[in-house]
């Protein structure tokens, strides 16, 4: 006799338990209470802020937040670099807003100067920067890093053009996104 006892209690607990769970109740959604409060920094010496709006090419979203223009060289923590013509240098966030891995890559990205021109990364300026060529970027993840580029002293900067990284199961490679610098 026991054990219907024991049984009944134990399915009665459960259904008490499950009586205030739908399967109906909508997911939650973002609130302005539900943002990260990410305290601002200064922009660093000799930097213009770049209050552009955030771009997406591929799976990978970037956003454009400082330039720095006619440097003639810079210090490394290892090295002392002069530029050919002028040192440009692009601060972007850059960030996989999917749920999995994309690649990023720097000598994708161009800086456009005023006559049409294309410029790559300047690679010796990225590593005695210490600023990475390639990078996997997991799920969600968001950096913060700079590009470096060593143009024709009497080039004019106007834009940069970023490339992503195609979605999943897409060959090929992305058309990228242009952002204006002035």
């Amino acid at each position: 006799m026991r054990a219907p006892l024991a049984l009944f209690t134990g399915v009665a607990l459960v259904v008490a338990a499950l009586s205030g769970c739908t399967a109906e109740e909508p997911a939650p959604t973002a609130s302005p209470t539900s943002t990260y409060e990410l305290p601002p920094r200064p922009v660093r010496p000799g930097e213009s802020p770049i209050r552009a709006a955030p771009v997406t090419d591929g799976d990978t979203r970037f956003q454009v937040i400082g330039l720095q223009k006619g440097l003639s060289g810079f210090f490394g923590s290892h090295a002392e670099w002069q530029a050919k013509g002028q040192y440009v240098v692009v601060r972007i966030l850059v960030e996989n807003p999917g749920r999995t891995n994309s690649r990023f890559d720097a000598k994708r990205q161009r800086l456009i100067t005023a006559d049409g021109t294309g410029h790559p990364i300047d690679k010796f300026a990225q590593a005695i920067k210490r600023q990475p060529d390639t990078l996997p970027l997991g799920a969600g993840v968001r950096i913060e890093m700079d590009l470096w580029y060593d143009i024709p002293k009497e080039a004019k900067v106007t834009a940069i053009r970023l490339f992503g990284d195609p979605p999943l199961g897409v060959g090929g490679t992305t058309d990228g996104v242009q952002v204006p610098l002035s």
